[in-house]
């Protein structure tokens, strides 16, 4: 395995390095997004249903018997 090299810089402030995709362009403060990031966001995601959900009309859910306007 190579040892990474060394950024040169391009003439306008920022370091370049070359990669297997061309010159890559390294802005300073700016770090790559890791396989940790991503899972932390994956994780802090609200849970989706797999299923259709049946609606919860029922019981104290039910907004059509709060409708009502006797009680007997």
């Amino acid at each position: 395995m190579s040892a990474a090299p060394e950024p040169a810089s391009d003439g306008e402030g920022f370091a370049v390095e070359a990669t297997e995709a061309g010159l890559q362009t390294l802005v300073p403060g700016v770090v790559p997004v890791t396989l940790g990031d991503r899972l932390a966001v994956l994780a802090a995601a609200p849970l989706v249903a797999t299923k259709r959900q049946r609606p919860a009309d029922h019981g104290l859910f039910d907004t059509n018997a709060r409708n009502q306007l006797e009680m007997f």
